[in-house]
């Protein structure tokens, strides 16, 4: 776990906000993978392009910013043909929450 890159990537208040919505996508984001074949498991992914339409920012931003968190490991990315779907990824942010339990 990279402490120093997850803080550095909740340093922003999109990316924070982004992380937060994708905690509940089902509260925050419309509902996924309509256009994707029947039996798409999406894991609680939620698709950039949404992302970008709830923030009201670039794509590119929103991408650059999934990225960022994505190389802290606070989201995994899930490419289904031409979309990709971004959710938490619970086991980092579990082992972060204790790091910061015991040691700040």
């Amino acid at each position: 776990m990279d402490t120093k890159a997850i803080f550095k990537a909740l340093d922003n208040d999109i990316r924070l906000q982004m992380l937060q919505w994708l905690k509940e996508p089902e509260k925050y984001f419309p509902p996924q993978g309509i256009h994707l074949p029947e039996g798409t498991d999406l894991n609680g992914g939620v698709c950039v392009g949404d992302i970008r339409d709830k923030v009201g920012i670039t794509q590119s931003t929103v991408s650059h910013y999934l990225d960022m968190m994505h190389k802290a490991g606070l989201v995994e990315p899930l490419r289904v043909g031409k979309w990709t779907y971004y959710r938490r990824n619970e086991e980092t942010i579990r082992e972060f929450a204790a790091f910061v339990q015991k040691e700040l």
